[in-house]
């Protein structure tokens, strides 16, 4: 779609699941299921969900999926579903990884920067051999040198060979990475996760990576298990929903599997979530 001066296209890295108590945290399964329907693993289907900004110049690509390095077994645990590869994705749109200039991770999960890299020769190698890398540099240290409640969720493949590559950027805090694509720290998820504002010709919109992955988590109790400061999620939660509601910012989803986004309003207190994509 047309954003002002830019274009931005919801791109897909296809499906996984993940365990649906962990995804809604505190709130029970019997409410969950209702919107989010678990398979016999207890399992919520979720999106992989990229997302292509396209300026004059650059073509900036923010998060890269789950990536197709992993085993069978990883895809079995997760049930990914690779219809379609983010790299089919972006041919759709007549690109190829070499004419990504910019890819900005939000933090570097494996859901997220799995597509970072690809497996060439039996090693992993940059996929986007022609962008520079954007991350925060508190999220690099946490990646390489992760505890016992995060190692799971860090693969060094996904990361350590872009970085060989002198590929990567590490920044600190918030940052206008092109004139009207800027980056800001949203603590919650991790300490170091950033998300990303597009603003043009007066409109704004926000990608939301983990702080509000799905349309489901809108919804202020529901806060995922998997985060490390949870009350930090939902204060930056409201204050992004509160704002994005009273000046009408477009919100992108990256894991909901139906919505990739839309507009929010506030009725009653509590968010009403209407669809454009």
């Amino acid at each position: 779609m047309e954003f002002g001066d830019f274009r931005i296209h919801p791109v897909s890295d296809g499906f996984f699941r993940l365990d649906g108590g962990a995804m809604f945290g505190v709130v029970p399964k019997t409410i969950w299921e209702k919107t989010n329907p678990s398979d016999e693993k207890n399992r919520v289907l979720l999106g992989l969900n990229p997302l292509l900004i396209q300026t004059s110049k650059e073509n900036i690509l923010i998060d890269t999926g789950i990536g197709t390095r992993n085993d069978e077994r990883f895809n079995s645990i997760y049930g990914v579903e690779r219809k379609p590869t983010l790299v089919e994705s972006l041919n759709r749109l007549g690109l190829k990884p070499e004419d990504i200039t910019i890819v900005i991770n939000t933090h570097l999960h494996f859901d997220h920067a799995g597509g970072n890299t690809i497996k060439k020769n039996d090693s992993a190698t940059p996929a986007f051999p022609n962008a520079r890398y954007i991350v925060q540099k508190g999220e690099w240290e946490a990646a390489v040198d992760p505890n016992e409640r995060t190692r799971a969720s860090y693969l060094k493949e996904d990361f350590e060979p872009v970085m060989e590559a002198g590929l990567f950027e590490l920044i600190e805090g918030d940052r206008e990475i092109v004139k009207g694509i800027s980056v800001f720290r949203a603590s919650g998820h991790n300490r170091d996760i950033q998300l990303v504002k597009i603003q043009s010709k007066g409109q704004t919109a926000v990608y939301l990576s983990d702080i509000i992955p799905t349309v489901t988590h809108l919804k202020y109790p529901y806060i995922m298990g998997y985060d490390l400061f949870p009350l930090e999620t939902l204060k930056i939660k409201k204050e992004l929903i509160e704002q994005a509601a009273r000046e009408r910012w477009l919100l992108i989803f990256e894991h909901d599997p139906n919505s990739r986004m839309g507009y929010v309003s506030i009725k009653d207190s509590n968010p009403v979530f209407e669809k454009v994509i």
